[in-house]
């Protein structure tokens, strides 16, 4: 028997990306996923091709009624116990060129969606039992880097808000972890218009000098969406190739 058998899974911005391989890597083992987007044809398509394991439904994160209509969904397919909240955009803007208009949107779909979704999804995972929620943060929700001022506002405060609601939930067998990817190969990165190869060029003052993938991001997701992530709650866990942990220096000795 799979290791999430008899689970049901939300999974927002599923349709491509970290999205796409965190819902592959659920239905792998053994998850029900319900694929929420706002990319309607690739989001279908990928529902399509999973069958009966996936279905594929149209969603705006920053709307409560979106919500309210997904964890319906979520509960005809069966017995709902995770929800990664994985929908977000970045922009690269100095802080003096970040107009208000620019800094409330990247905080309705990074953070007001988070903080929608943990609500929504509570008294389903409550009445079940227990679950598990998980909220992709990024590298720069533990530190940050110039133009992203806006997008490393939302990471850290999706940080802050697991951590919250985790002391608030666990008492209902809930757990509320954060994920931390580092520069991974997506969209986001520019995987239209660059091979693997240019990004890893990015990446060679790292402790793993490559850019990651986003099927490395999803096997942590997917670790703590089951059951032997039982007592870890509140949590951040890193995939960034070891980028938190500082850069290699040419000019000092090395290996």
């Amino acid at each position: 028997m799979s290791r999430l058998s008899g689970k049901v899974a939300i999974v927002t911005g599923g349709a491509r990306g970290m999205g796409e391989a965190t819902v592959r890597g659920l239905v792998r083992d053994g998850a029900r996923v319900l694929i929420a987007d706002v990319l309607d044809e690739p989001g279908a398509a990928l529902a399509q091709t999973l069958g009966d394991s996936a279905e594929f439904i149209h969603m705006d994160v920053t709307q409560k009624s979106a919500w309210d209509n997904a964890v319906a969904a979520a509960r005809d397919m069966g017995n709902l116990q995770v929800l990664v909240n994985n929908a977000a955009i970045v922009m690269q803007k100095t802080i003096m060129e970040t107009t208000e208009e620019d800094f409330m949107n990247i905080v309705r779909i990074n953070q007001l969606g988070v903080f929608l979704g943990m609500q929504a999804v509570f008294e389903t995972l409550k009445e079940n039992g227990g679950g598990s929620i998980i909220n992709v943060s990024s590298i720069d929700g533990l530190q940050s880097k110039n133009s992203l001022t806006a997008y490393s506002a939302t990471k850290w405060a999706v940080r802050g808000m697991t951590k919250a609601a985790a002391l608030e939930m666990g008492k209902y067998r809930i757990r509320v972890n954060s994920v931390h990817p580092g520069g991974i190969f997506t969209a986001m990165h520019g995987n239209e218009f660059m091979t693997q190869e240019q990004a890893d060029n990015f990446y060679t003052h790292h402790a793993l000098p490559r850019v990651g993938l986003p099927e490395e991001v999803a096997a942590v997701t997917v670790f703590l969406a089951g059951d032997e992530a039982s007592y870890s709650t509140g949590s951040e866990f890193i995939a960034d190739g070891g980028w938190h942990a500082g850069l290699v220096e040419d000019a000092l000795p090395q290996l």
